[in-house]
């Protein structure tokens, strides 16, 4: 496993080493004494979610501001553009975003931390997405930061508006949004 500093430090790239041959291949997608060792992180996950998107589909910023949640991400159909935005107001990197490739094909995984908003675009036919985290959904705390907010100024990479949710089409603005500490 290669671990990846990202711009934010704090988040990181995760490229478990991948066995192919004429078969297939073989991954472990997560070991969690070699993920503590490689990323000095001590994390528990407690659950793992699934979503399948259609191309264009834009699915974030999502965050939960209480139960909040580490995310380890990764696709296993399709290829998405990841985005992780820091809302940590003391954070010297808040209010910015990094954002990777993810796919079936490069086996990558993205770690987002506790404090941070996730979200995704889906630029193949279909994705995907499996991720664990390290809190249980709550409904009360949810929250969505607008994918489009001219303060985030994420460049998802889109020639035409995505398809969002009705919660999406709803989110908040960083300037107004329940935000960490």
């Amino acid at each position: 496993m290669q671990v990846i500093a990202t711009a934010i430090p704090e988040v990181l790239i995760i490229e478990p080493k991948v066995f192919q041959d004429d078969r297939g291949f073989f991954y472990e997608s997560f070991n969690q004494r070699q993920f503590q060792a490689e990323t000095g992180l001590t994390v528990e996950f407690v659950q793992d979610n699934h979503s399948h998107s259609r191309q264009s589909v834009l699915r974030g910023l999502h965050y939960q501001i209480a139960q909040a949640q580490g995310k380890l991400v990764r696709v296993v159909v399709g290829t998405i553009f990841d985005v992780a935005v820091d809302l940590r107001r003391s954070s010297p990197t808040f209010g910015q975003w990094v954002g990777v490739e993810l796919s079936a094909q490069n086996h990558r995984q993205l770690w987002v931390p506790i404090g941070f908003a996730h979200g995704f675009v889906v630029r193949s036919d279909s994705a995907d997405v499996l991720y664990k985290t390290t809190d249980y959904y709550s409904q009360p705390h949810d929250r969505c930061i607008r994918w489009d907010d001219p303060d985030l100024n994420i460049d998802w990479g889109l020639s035409s508006p995505p398809i969002l949710s009705a919660k999406d089409q709803q989110g908040q603005s960083l300037k107004t949004a329940d935000l960490f500490d």
